[in-house]
């Protein structure tokens, strides 16, 4: 029997490697002949395209997992690098969360593995009063929350990890990746939070990562999701 893996991938900032990691992922389950599915149902900071906008993130996790239909993989998608709740609002745009959970359950069978994105932090405001973590509740998934590894992220990861459980999702893991080649004391740093989020890393991602070294992470990850996915990784 397959797994059935299913995750919402969030991270401690914008820009610290959550594309990184849910690619990784994705590409690592896909190599062992896993169905994969990615979504990256909000996103800002588009190009245009004959085809429409398209977003550089989701169009990474398409490749990584072999998905062809983008409008499935990014339905809000919005030029503007900015803020998505601001990018809705000037696009006369309304985001619906229950749009959104709607489109992954009617996608959701088809995987093995399903890997949803998320767009800035735990927090990041998609509307007024909606945020990202609301869309993770819609959803209700497990969540993998990406901690990038510079000066600040104690804080950051501890409180992101808080504001997860007290959601009442389950916080399925966590994943550090350097994005500061020059952090002092990166094992120290590991190491507290791995006290601070009472748990291990499902992996560690270098700064500059090659794609074969991702690849093995990704693996790495997949393999502690395989061995947990029996005790509630399923919708």
């Amino acid at each position: 029997m397959k797994p059935a893996i299913r995750v919402f991938v969030t991270g401690t900032d914008t820009e610290i490697g959550k594309t990184f990691v849910s690619t990784a992922l994705s590409a690592a389950a896909r190599s062992k002949g896993l169905r994969v599915g990615v979504m990256k149902p909000v996103a800002s900071g588009a190009h245009a395209t004959p085809d429409g906008l398209r977003n550089d993130d989701a169009l990474a996790l398409m490749s990584a997992a072999g998905e062809t239909d983008y409008g499935a993989v990014n339905p809000y998608c919005f030029e503007p690098p900015i803020s998505p709740h601001l990018a809705a609002a000037d696009a006369g745009v309304d985001i619906d969360v229950r749009h959104i959970a709607e489109l992954v359950r009617n996608r959701v069978e088809k995987y093995d593995c399903l890997v949803v994105e998320g767009a800035g932090g735990w927090q990041a405001p998609l509307g007024r009063n909606l945020s990202m973590s609301d869309l993770a509740l819609a959803l209700e998934l497990p969540v993998i929350l990406v901690v990038g590894l510079r000066l600040g992220c104690l804080n950051h990861a501890a409180l992101s990890a808080q504001a997860i459980r007290r959601s009442g999702l389950r916080l399925a893991g966590w994943v550090g990746n350097r994005i500061d080649p020059a952090m002092s004391r990166v094992q120290d740093n590991i190491s507290t939070l791995e006290i601070l989020l009472g748990a291990r890393p499902l992996a560690v991602f270098p700064f500059g990562a090659e794609e074969s070294e991702r690849l093995v992470l990704g693996g790495q990850m997949l393999a502690h999701l395989v061995d947990d996915y029996d005790h509630s990784l399923s919708i």
